[in-house]
């Protein structure tokens, strides 16, 4: 993934999108939905109806961003809602776009006691 700005909030749109829709659809749901602008920096995270794809819309300063994701196996760990959006870490971000679960990662070492 490219490097966000520091600062960059990272949304998730709740509910399923159509993934036929590109910049100025996404854009659209953005303002529309979301009541959100497109065009300050922050990135918007869309998940189709089947859960196995996902769109990311950026603007980088100069123009939109557009990312597509399709697993291969598996689906997207999303929110419950049906509408409105979910704010994410970068970290989770990552997390998401690997195919985990950034709702609860799990740590797979944990210090013992020394004596």
């Amino acid at each position: 993934m490219i490097g966000l700005p520091a600062g960059t909030r990272v949304w998730l749109a709740a509910g399923a999108t159509d993934m036929r829709k590109s910049f100025d659809g996404l854009a659209a749901l953005v303002q529309t939905q979301l009541h959100e602008n497109a065009f300050d920096g922050n990135v918007f995270v869309f998940r189709g109806r089947r859960g196995d794809r996902i769109k990311l819309l950026w603007w980088d300063g100069q123009g939109l961003c557009l990312f597509a994701k399709r697993l291969e196996q598996g689906k997207f760990v999303w929110p419950q809602a049906s509408s409105g959006a979910v704010s994410l870490t970068s970290a989770q971000l990552s997390m998401l776009l690997e195919g985990i679960d950034w709702r609860r990662p799990v740590r797979t070492w944990r210090p013992a006691m020394a004596v």
